[in-house]
């Protein structure tokens, strides 16, 4: 052969397997309205894991996610995951979990999918402009009940497979899904599924995937971090029965009053946590995510007349974002056994408990911070000297999650944004818990990205929730450069 020859013939033999996105891409806008028809379709199942009279509401949506994925020639299964015990002692089967694979090539990286199709409850009276179950198409934003949390996400992946499947070009990784029902409400059932499945499903898992976030401002980025949640109950009781505030009023030590004062110890005006070492716990901040706080696109007077305040607990953004994303915060939720209807009632309720959560940082520890809390209250109590009784309960204890951004995971995830939405995007944390990255760390050991494609202003678990169609159709493109991204990290890099 003629030596001259031989680098065209390379060239050529290289351009038949160089990954073709704008064919894809053009298949991808081609088919936008179908897409949006699909995510009509979902949105209007009532998959509310809340309520358990729409139970087979549910489980009708984890059938459609699973005969979905069946008519495209994934390996499904609908795993059970046992039953759910109400608090009348009723038991009541959970939505199985739809787990899936799209190819089964050693030589491949393998890639799995987590999302969920659940969704918070909604109303057309609790002030949503349109049917919530009703996908709406008003200035190019998709409004429904699920549409951003998370079915358009997950729909997304779906329609990134379908389009190299309809072009007869070869995934570029293997793709495995899993599709649960009950993430607005905890997961049940989950942890235990993915202990079990360990060494089967996810054996041969390279990397896991997770799209159930937003991004921060208009620019695409990328989630390297959550905060946990300690949650805990704060109940105070005293008297027998509730009393009349005018007749035993100034003869006995009200309960409430006991609980109003302890929970006034937990955060000083300014924010400063006073409950001794939660604050030195937490991790330094370190130069370079000094720097990166720095460089992410955030419009603070933006964000105040988003949420209606005209001031805000720090001034500057770096401090801002650390106190969102990295510090550890106590919020106080609510307290149950107080008179909170309208109108009046003069009582002197005989037992009160406090809600309160406490967002976890690293390097913070639930089992540390349960005591921290639990032996500063009482201690905070006993000055009171009061004849009430004061009990306190962690329940829930949430780790929380944090990625390396120098990660090839990530680094693979920048050449993809910068394909589809030709910007670097931002890398940011989330203030929320997302408890599933930190099981699926724990437990199959697997790296971990999240991916968001929805919007700042989507609305999340909010009234009228929506998910851009732009978001949606540019999403589904950058699940798909990201597929072939993955595809070229090297082994050594697992």
């Amino acid at each position: 052969m003629n030596p001259q020859v031989l680098p065209s013939i390379l060239l050529l033999i290289s351009a038949a397997h160089a990954f073709q996105y704008t064919e894809l891409a053009q298949y991808v806008d081609s088919h936008q309205d179908e897409y949006v028809e699909m995510l009509r379709d979902w949105v209007a199942i009532e998959s509310d894991s809340s309520n358990v009279q729409k139970r087979p509401e549910l489980h009708r949506m984890m059938e459609t996610v699973a005969q979905k994925l069946q008519l495209m020639g994934g390996t499904v299964q609908l795993v059970d995951i046992g039953e759910q015990e109400l608090p009348d002692g009723q038991t009541l089967e959970l939505p199985k979990v739809v787990t899936a694979q799209f190819g089964n090539d050693s030589s491949k990286h393998t890639v799995c999918i987590y999302g969920h199709v659940d969704v918070q409850p909604a109303k057309l009276e609790d002030g949503w402009a349109t049917d919530p179950y009703n996908l709406t198409e008003i200035n190019g934003n998709l409004y429904g009940r699920g549409a951003s949390d998370n079915k358009a996400p997950v729909l997304a992946w779906i329609h990134a497979v379908e389009a190299y499947q309809a072009l007869s070009m070869d995934l570029p990784v293997n793709v495995k899904f899993v599709i649960e029902g009950m993430e607005e409400t905890g997961s049940n059932g989950l942890d235990a599924m993915i202990m079990a499945q360990r060494d089967t499903f996810f054996s041969e898992v390279d990397y896991i995937i997770i799209s159930d976030c937003g991004w921060l401002s208009r620019r695409p980025a990328l989630t390297y971090g959550t905060r946990g949640n300690c949650y805990f109950f704060a109940e105070v009781e005293g008297p027998k029965q509730d009393l009349h505030s005018g007749v035993y009023g100034g003869t006995v030590i009200e309960p409430m009053t006991d609980l109003i004062g302890i929970l006034d110890t937990l955060i000083s005006p300014s924010g400063k946590i006073l409950i001794p070492g939660i604050r030195e716990a937490v991790a330094p901040l370190s130069d370079e995510e000094w720097k990166m706080y720095q460089d992410i696109q955030f419009d603070m007077d933006n964000y105040k007349n988003k949420i209606g305040v005209n001031q805000l607990m720090y001034s500057n953004k770096v401090d801002l974002l650390a106190h969102m994303w990295r510090y550890p915060t106590v919020s106080i939720h609510g307290i149950e056994g107080a008179f909170s209807d309208p109108g009046t009632k003069t009582v002197i309720p005989a037992k009160v408990t406090a809600k309160f959560s406490i967002r976890q940082v690293p390097d913070m520890d639930p089992a540390m911070v349960k005591k921290q809390v639990t032996d500063y209250l009482h201690s905070v109590f006993a000055k009171r000297k009061s004849p009430n009784k004061l009990k306190v309960t962690m329940v829930i204890g949430a780790k929380p999650w944090l990625a390396d951004t120098h990660h090839p995971l990530y680094e693979a995830g920048k050449v993809a944004i910068k394909r589809v939405f030709n910007m670097d995007p931002d890398l940011i944390r989330e203030g929320g818990t997302i408890p599933i990255a930190r099981t699926f760390q724990d437990v199959t050991g697997k790296s971990i990205i999240m991916m968001p494609i929805g919007g700042f202003d989507d609305g999340l678990h909010s009234q009228n929730e929506k998910m851009s169609r732009y978001n949606y159709i540019e999403g589904t493109k950058l699940f798909i450069a990201y597929l072939n991204e993955v595809s070229q990290i090297k082994r050594t890099s697992v």
